[in-house]
């Protein structure tokens, strides 16, 4: 079984090469990017040696779990996409994270994000669900995001209504794209809180065959730019919010 440890970082030809006058634990100490994705890396050994490490790299490897970080408080960006990884745990300690990635996992429920009260970015698309079952938010996870969290990407994860993501009132860019979204009055009825929406993604969902769509969504989004990779020309906004307040 491989797993990421000090000794494994030391025999790295990326990473530590001795050099006159600088140890191994000098190395660690000052180490701040760790790149150790495509490596068959079943699991995360003990680092805590690394505690100033801010991005940490571990996508397309074999991890089903997140562990051994709780040393790692000036984490930044953690990248764990393309693992088989199927609960979000152990993330408490990583007060300082900012993005981080999940997608291509095997997550069910998003959760254990009550202390990341400063994460702007969650990339959670494409998960590996079983057949029937769709992406779940916690409430308590989501609520703890209400006040940083700028991008969402919840992409092809057969989710049906997004009711519970509606206090994500700094979101600037929300991607659903390949869902089961089909009640546009239940989006507007979110949509019309995120102020800040510029870009949008719902591009493969049910709703997106209703009629006026995109109509209805320009005029719910005030500071919507762009929708469904489609740029919105200002110009048809005020005529489509004209027209709505002159029924």
């Amino acid at each position: 079984m491989a797993c990421l440890t000090v000794d494994l970082i030391a025999k790295s030809g990326k990473h530590f090469k001795k050099r006159r006058g600088i140890s191994l634990l000098q190395y660690l100490k000052t180490l701040t990017h760790l790149h150790f994705s495509n490596r068959n890396i079943e699991e995360i050994g003990d680092l805590s040696m690394c505690r100033n490490l801010t991005v940490l790299y571990l996508f397309e490897n074999r991890l089903t779990k997140i562990c051994s970080l709780d040393f790692a408080s000036n984490l930044t960006h953690l990248y764990l996409q393309n693992n088989n990884i199927t609960h979000m745990d152990n993330l408490s300690n990583l007060k300082k994270l900012s993005k981080l990635y999940l997608s291509r996992n095997r997550i069910s429920v998003v959760e254990g994000l009550e202390e990341l009260s400063g994460l702007k970015e969650l990339h959670l698309e494409n998960q590996q669900l079983e057949p029937g079952d769709q992406l779940l938010f916690d409430p308590m996870s989501i609520l703890a995001l209400a006040e940083s969290l700028c991008v969402l990407n919840i992409n092809n994860n057969n989710i049906e209504d997004i009711k519970d993501l509606s206090v994500l009132k700094e979101l600037e860019h929300f991607s659903a794209a390949k869902n089961k979204l089909l009640h546009i009055d239940e989006l507007e009825d979110v949509f019309e809180l995120w102020s800040k929406l510029l870009i949008l993604d719902l591009s493969g969902n049910p709703v997106c065959k209703q009629r006026k769509y995109r109509d209805r969504l320009i005029v719910a989004c005030q500071k919507l730019g762009t929708l469904d990779g489609k740029d919105i020309n200002e110009i048809t906004r005020q005529f489509l919010v004209n027209w709505l307040q002159s029924k």
